[in-house]
């Protein structure tokens, strides 16, 4: 039988290129040879907006069809809602027994989401809820209640899958052999790097392309790109390696890359001229995505049937599993 994968995302806004090359492009080839299930982790996308669910409820569907749309397929992907798979949250209640708050503290994901918050709010920034230091053992959850196999990670996510092996050794130490002790599958692709030219593409830098912006929003975005800034002049020679336009026609595959990096260093392609072309490049690449969203836009209730479907799924697997650790921890009172 194929192994069982589970991977998922917050929805928080839509995905971008980040996204895309850093994650998706490697579940789609996943898709095929697995038992897949994605989960839209609507309950942990709550540990920092609590007070704002509409824009999370919003998400939800933004995020479902952006998955459709770059091509996850319902008929072999499990596409499901955390909130509506109540075995997570009651496996999460489970496994806080079993994880001390130093230990959760001490966790590198964790304290550098915490130094981030930190550097945004200021000492504010250091007081954070139980449900935001408690995410790996929600994680924890979500990846057991699937008895899954293997986590499609980066390597800045391994500390997560590390905790939720000690949560797994610790449980079946105690209540016998019952939960799988999943492995990491660590992508090959590294961090998408954003327009500004900061390491990492991300939703709240404002520095990321959408796979949902409009061709107006992507020609201004690609306009503002952070180029080499000894280029003074149109024909000025440049370094395409620290230019961000250049990386983007990387990135997206591009047709003459070799001519664009040669008439860059010899001072021949000017930076408006080669933006211009990365913006038509970008919505080639963008098209057929734009395409399938248009569609799904057009039928949410495709969207809604799909994530139904998954969701009913991924709690009938949810339920067996839960059987089994209800018994193992002697609160299988009325089973």
């Amino acid at each position: 039988m194929s192994k069982t994968i589970l991977t998922g995302l917050r929805p928080t806004g839509n995905l971008h290129l980040g996204h895309y090359f850093g994650a998706a492009q490697n579940w789609l080839r996943l898709q095929d040879d697995y038992d897949f299930y994605l989960e839209i982790a609507d309950i942990q996308a709550l540990t920092d907006n609590f007070d704002n669910p509409e824009k999370v409820r919003k998400n939800v569907h933004e995020i479902a069809i952006d998955l459709l749309s770059i091509g996850i397929n319902p008929d072999k992907v499990h596409l499901f809602i955390q909130s509506a798979v109540p075995e997570i949250a009651e496996l999460t209640v489970i496994y806080s027994n079993l994880v001390t708050m130093s230990r959760l503290y001490r966790n590198p994901t964790v304290k550098n989401e915490i130094a981030q918050r930190k550097a945004l709010f200021g000492n504010e920034g250091e007081s954070v809820t139980y449900g935001f230091v408690g995410y790996p053992v929600s994680q924890a959850a979500d990846i057991t209640a699937f008895n899954g196999q293997l986590v499609p990670v980066g390597e800045d996510q391994l500390p997560l899958i590390e905790q939720c092996r000690e949560i797994v050794r610790k449980f079946n130490s105690i209540y016998g052999k019952v939960l799988i002790e999943p492995e990491p599958l660590l992508s090959k692709f590294r961090r998408v790097k954003g327009l500004d030219g900061s390491e990492k593409m991300g939703k709240s830098l404002n520095n990321g392309i959408f796979l949902s912006d409009s061709e107006e929003v992507v020609s201004k975005k690609i306009m503002g790109a952070v180029t080499d800034p000894d280029k003074i002049k149109k024909d000025d020679p440049a370094n395409p390696d620290i230019c961000m336009v250049y990386y983007y026609h990387k990135l997206i595959g591009s047709k003459n890359l070799e001519n664009i990096c040669e008439e860059c260093k010899l001072g021949k392609r000017g930076c408006v001229a080669c933006k211009k072309e990365l913006i038509k490049n970008m919505m080639e690449f963008l098209k057929p995505i734009h395409e399938k969203r248009a569609y799904y836009e057009a039928h949410p209730e495709e969207v809604d049937a799909i994530l139904l479907k998954g969701t009913k799924e991924a709690r009938a697997k949810a339920k067996e599993v839960m059987k089994t650790v209800r018994q193992a921890v002697k609160i299988d009172y009325f089973d």
